[in-house]
């Protein structure tokens, strides 16, 4: 599909998709963005965020939503591809701002859907972003029950200070392993539930209206250019915007809760390789780095490199809905349209703190929201 022109992207002046238009841009397509300009993403002055200012120029511009009909019929208007990201974004957030998330995830999805199936468009192919977080748990090894798929974690064992996964069978400790695309999908938070409808919802409508349909399972991106002003989500720039503001960091559970962290740069090289690779159509992709690092190591790493005196505070405090683990098995999306992450943890590490420094501080909101967490009974 090397002929593609004309490219809409939802959600295309944030982290992703603003990086994404720029990739497409120099591939010479015409990218259409759809975004509402979210302060809580761009911070109290949108229209100044260098995340839209990096875009504004080179794209057709449709400030709108994704719940708005007539925006949406205005960002169609000629468009072949959808690259849907607009999204609202945070597991902790979404326990408690419910409908909110699935007016916009859901309902946003819904609106778009059923434009294509019932009036006249131009569009042949629809990427949909996923997430890590439709697994819940994850895939694990039991000594004694092989491959299980654990329940979330009991606030009972949390508040106990045992933070490990157990076995759905027997209780017992399980061994993590690489979580493949079909594991079994239960999440464990509103914002899981609402990617694994969006996601579902694509994948149906597309095979439905024989529209090539990709969904892309994304781990925890980071990078370059994110969103340093919300506290809901993205913790190296959540620990960045408290050491750059000289506060401490209370490291949720034990500390060794780990997480799957992918670059920005391999991010947008997964998505157009799934616009433009037709081996990839109507077929669901982990897209991540392959291995996981705990949040004890995020922490003294980036207090490391700041030459922070910020304290590190292992607290035992955890948020209900919060995963232990996950980690992505990459040996579908290789194998299929061989998408080969090239920045390793170090190396992204390197590029997102070296850009940090370059930037003004940013207001640091976190306490704010741990309360939020706390007043409805959602942070222990």
């Amino acid at each position: 599909m090397d002929t593609i022109n004309n490219i809409l992207i939802t959600g295309g002046a944030g982290f992703i998709g603003s990086n994404l238009a720029l990739k497409l841009i120099e591939r010479g397509c015409n990218v259409t963005v759809l975004d509402n300009l979210s302060p809580q993403i761009h911070g109290e002055n949108p229209e100044q965020s260098p995340l839209f200012l990096s875009i504004k120029d080179k794209v057709k511009f449709i400030k709108g939503s994704v719940e708005n009909y007539n925006d949406w019929v205005d960002a169609l208007d000629g468009n072949e591809v959808v690259v849907h990201l607009a999204a609202e974004t945070g597991t902790g957030q979404s326990m408690y701002q419910i409908k909110k998330y699935s007016d916009v995830n859901v309902g946003g999805s819904a609106v778009f859907l059923d434009y294509l199936a019932n009036e006249k468009h131009s569009v042949n192919k629809m990427i949909i972003a996923s997430s890590r977080s439709i697994y819940g748990e994850g895939k694990y090894k039991c000594a004694s029950h092989g491959i299980v798929y654990p329940l979330a974690r009991s606030g009972e064992n949390m508040q106990a200070g045992d933070f490990n996964v157990k076995c759905p069978i027997c209780v017992s400790n399980v061994e993590l392993m690489p979580t493949d695309e079909n594991s079994k999908i239960h999440p464990s938070s509103i914002y899981g539930v609402t990617k694994q409808v969006q996601e579902q919802m694509f994948m149906i409508t597309g095979k439905s209206l024989s529209i090539p349909t990709v969904a892309l399972r994304f781990q925890n991106v980071y990078g370059a250019g994110q969103s340093l002003s919300n506290p809901y989500t993205g913790i190296l720039s959540i620990f960045s915007t408290r050491i750059k503001n000289g506060n401490d960091i209370n490291i949720f559970e034990d500390g060794l809760e780990s997480r799957d962290f992918v670059y920005i740069d391999d991010v947008v090289d997964s998505i157009v390789l799934a616009i433009f690779n037709q081996d990839a159509d109507y077929k669901v992709f982990n897209v991540g780095s392959g291995y996981c690092t705990d949040v004890m190591t995020v922490a003294q790493s980036l207090k490391s490199i700041y030459n922070s005196e910020s304290l590190i505070t292992v607290s035992g405090n955890y948020r209900i809905g919060d995963i232990r683990h996950n980690y992505a098995d990459l040996t579908y999306i290789k194998s299929e349209i061989g998408f080969e992450p090239k920045i390793n943890f170090e190396e992204g590490l390197a590029r997102f703190t070296t850009w940090v420094n370059q930037q003004s501080v940013q207001a640091d909101l976190y306490e704010t929201s741990i309360e939020e967490m706390k007043a409805k009974g959602l942070y222990k």
